[in-house]
């Protein structure tokens, strides 16, 4: 885990960011902006990963729509290259 990192959890019950309304997603979009401002102030990072598991093949554990928002350190990784991390592991290293 990266410190501060933050979930999204909207309140209404949907499995699927797709299936969630076009307000609902203008929502998260605001605080998703208004979150990455707070971590900006709040702690020194390098970047961030915004990232959305959808469906069990995607690696979605939890039957809820949750947007993960972490902040990424410099040095956190030996080799950052290629963002998300893992989800395809041949494709690790570009």
């Amino acid at each position: 885990m990266s410190i501060g990192h933050a979930l999204i959890i909207p309140k209404r019950h949907e499995p699927n960011y797709l299936n969630l309304t076009n307000e609902e997603k203008l929502d998260i979009e605001k605080l998703t902006n208004t979150i990455i401002n707070y971590q900006k102030m709040k702690y020194l990072q390098g970047g961030f990963n915004i990232g959305i598991n959808i469906g069990k093949a995607a690696g979605q554990t939890i039957s809820h729509c949750h947007i993960h928002i972490i902040p990424r350190y410099d040095g956190d990784m030996d080799d950052p290259t290629g963002g998300v991390r893992g989800v395809i592991p041949s494709k690790q290293k570009y």
